[in-house]
């Protein structure tokens, strides 16, 4: 596990030392362990006699270039994290167990001659990984790991070796990769001409492209349908007639299918795809071709932010206010951020877009350090959607479902449409309540309630995944207990009492768990045999359904009253992403809210005037207040099997960290919002400052002196720099 400190070795071989960024082995204790070269010094504070040498280099050129090398170290100063932990994001795990870097030869497979015929006729026969392989070698050989980017598994070649429809080419291939990085293919591939530019992609492209050479921020807040995807094929594609590398990172690669479909029809195989459902070879592949240069494109989700770039020419940050880019466990840093550091290292562009930018974005649009570029139009005569709040006092509701919802719903199923219903709450009901005795089903290990799964007859901790049989008899009184409140489940079960003809589908972690059943989800929707969809916070992922003409939101009040520093900026964002699933092109959408508060501000002002006037209120509302980006946070959490240990460290915590400096604002200690979970108590403390160098220096201070005391032994702690939760 990696420490908080580096370690010495001396280097005793002749020849020159290896150079920081490579890998060497060394000794640890009585075992052999692999570490990472961070930098040659002149000497050490640890005496000559007790320092061990390098076992072994295990690599000629460095793993790790100076850049990024840098920016890891710049980031474990930052968010103040041990430097091994850092770099572990960097480095695929079979890297960090010693494999070399370059490959040695891959396999190649081509059909067997005496099957050739027989895989062309009978390839869509046959289960969909094993016809995939088929298709690929029918139009020539292909190593093991082209295959693997392709979705074709070990286990499916095997299957084909046995049945004698592919055979394995003597000799192998040569190695993907060297250690002289190689230029990105140039030019694009598709055989079809890319679109007609709107008005709003050309002056966007043209704003970018007459920018100074080196490194640029460009904040593209773009309305959703606007086209922004098409403005980053465009970009992308110019790098690589360029010979340059584009990194492109994604929320979250599983929920954005058609953007990597997009990418390929428009790119061919010349993407590195990094993500965490990724096995190590894959991961390893991956890091291979980026760092080879042999992918144009890397795509994904934050960890990718660290990839090895031989060509760096580009960044793009899709969705950059996604909450997806923050870290929240271990190494706790915001991936977008850390792509504007390295595009500033890189001296290259930065595109950071969304179509409901963050505050802090907004805010460094500003004060000049992004430079804002606004896609207002919709692609096609379709235009915004029209927005109707319902007024849940008013309408009679079957349900979480409101009489205006369901006509509205039976109209654009008549129509041949498709409809959309977003809950932010999975499962069948969040509550299982005795009416005779008031008891509530709990969770014994969290301060949470349980959740009722009825489709597999259980309760379940949404926050430790405790799980329970269901039973609807009171355990107290004996009387029958209901399930109060509503989940997509139960709205999914209400829709097809309601609409008993149409196919109701449903888009949320439950649904999807199962491996492929989310590309099945949503090719479903694609093909428009599921009528309704019903889903989570995934649904605001950057789908396009261009046949869903209503959506429907039906609990807006959750977010209303939060008292979390974002709730607002969170609850606009979603009521924004998800209205803009509705219509697209040339076919107008509707939009119906659900609420009791329909002449709340936050909601008047949104849907008066946009999300742009909503950020401006928000803004001067967190200026007035001290809140960032006016001002910059550090969360000082602490847990423990007893409370006392937690609040024993946070007390001292905020003790020394008021005699230290009046520069920073101590707030707390306080428990955690949930201040139990998974059987251990929480609590937190946080420091705020009006600039950073002072927050920096205490929270180096703090870090330091905290490991020597006692009460940090019977605590565990963390420090999460710029917390997106507070």
């Amino acid at each position: 596990m990696p420490l908080a400190e580096t370690f010495d070795y001396v280097w005793s071989d002749e020849g020159p030392a290896p150079m920081p960024g490579c890998r060497v082995a060394v000794p640890f204790g009585r075992s052999r362990r692999v570490g990472l070269v961070i930098e040659s010094a002149g000497g050490s504070d640890v005496p000559k006699d007790r320092l061990k040498a390098v076992l072994e280099p295990l690599d000629r050129e460095p793993l790790v270039g100076g850049e990024l090398l840098a920016t890891l170290r710049w980031a474990a100063d930052y968010y103040h994290h041990p430097i091994g932990e850092v770099v572990r994001h960097a480095i695929p795990g079979l890297l960090r167990k010693g494999r070399p870097s370059t490959p040695t030869a891959e396999p190649a497979w081509r059909l067997a001659t005496a099957a050739r015929e027989e895989a062309r006729t009978s390839a869509g026969a046959r289960a969909r990984r094993q016809a995939l392989a088929l298709e690929r070698l029918a139009s020539g050989p292909a190593t093991s790991a082209e295959l693997r980017r392709a979705g074709v598994t070990r286990a499916v070649l095997t299957r084909l070796v046995e049945k004698g429809m592919i055979e394995r080419l003597e000799g192998g291939s040569a190695p993907a990769g060297n250690a002289t990085p190689a230029a990105p293919d140039r030019g694009p591939v598709s055989a079809e001409p890319p679109p007609e530019l709107t008005p709003d992609q050309a002056r966007v492209l043209e704003a970018i492209a007459v920018r100074a050479p080196g490194y640029a921020a460009f904040l593209l807040h773009g309305v959703t349908g606007s086209g922004k995807t098409e403005v980053f094929l465009r970009l992308i594609s110019e790098q690589l007639a360029a010979a340059r590398q584009t990194l492109l990172l994604v929320p979250e690669i599983g929920l954005t299918p058609q953007l990597v479909a997009r990418l390929r029809a428009r790119l061919g195989d010349r993407l590195a795809i990094v993500h965490s459902g990724l096995g190590d070879a894959e991961r390893l592949d991956a890091w291979r071709r980026a760092r080879s240069g042999e992918a144009g494109v890397v795509v994904g989700t934050r960890s990718a932010v660290f990839a090895e770039l031989a060509a760096p020419g580009l960044v793009i940050v899709d969705e950059e206010h996604d909450l997806s880019y923050k870290q929240q466990q271990g190494f706790r840093y915001s991936a977008r951020d850390v792509a504007v550091v390295r595009a500033r290292r890189l001296g290259i562009p930065i595109v950071l877009a969304s179509a409901t930018p963050s505050l802090e974005s907004v805010h460094n649009a500003r004060t000049g350090r992004y430079r804002r570029l606004e896609m207002p139009s919709r692609i096609g005569a379709g235009g915004q959607p029209r927005v109707v709040l319902v007024d849940l006092n008013r309408h009679a509701a079957r349900g979480v479902l409101s009489t205006p919802l369901v006509a509205a719903v039976e109209r654009h199923l008549s129509a041949g449409q498709q409809v959309l219903l977003f809950l932010n709450r999975r499962g069948f009901a969040p509550v299982l309540f005795c009416p005779t005795c008031r008891d509530v089903e709990q969770c014994g290990r969290c301060d949470a309630r349980l959740t009722v799964h009825a489709g597999r007859a259980e309760l379940r901790c949404h926050h430790c995944g405790a799980a329970k049989p269901l039973r609807f008899g009171c355990a107290r009184c004996g009387s029958e207990r209901i399930a109060v409140g509503a989940g997509t489940e139960r709205v999914t079960q209400e829709l097809q009492a309601l609409f008993p003809e149409r196919r109701i589908g449903r888009l949320d972690r439950d649904a999807t768990a199962r491996k492929g059943a989310l590309d099945s989800v949503l090719a479903d929707v694609q093909s428009g045999a599921t009528r309704i969809l019903v889903g989570t916070q995934m649904l605001t992922k950057g789908h396009d359904f261009p046949n869903v003409t209503l959506v429907g939101v039906l609990n807006a009040d959750q977010g209303l009253f939060g008292t979390e520093l974002r709730s607002d900026e969170r609850l606009a964002q979603t009521i924004v992403q998800v209205a803009g699933r509705a219509g697209r092109r040339d076919t107008p959408g509707e939009v119906l809210i659900q609420t009791h508060y329909p002449e709340h501000p936050l909601l008047a002002r949104l849907l008066t005037h946009g999300y742009a006037a909503f950020a401006e209120l928000a803004l001067e509302e967190r200026r007035r207040a001290g809140w960032p980006p006016h001002s910059h946070l550090a969360l000082w959490r602490a847990e423990a099997a007893q409370r006392g240990a937690v609040f024993a460290l946070l007390e001292r915590v905020a003790a020394e960290s008021r005699e230290a400096t009046e520069s920073v604002e101590v707030l707390g200690p306080a428990p955690d919002p949930m201040e139990r979970k998974a059987g251990r108590f929480r609590g937190r403390l946080l420091l705020r400052s009006s600039s950073r160098p002072p927050l920096h220096a205490l929270l180096a201070r703090l870090v330091g002196a905290c490991r020597t005391w006692p009460e940090s032994r019977r605590a565990r702690w963390s420090i999460d720099v710029d917390p997106v939760d507070t």
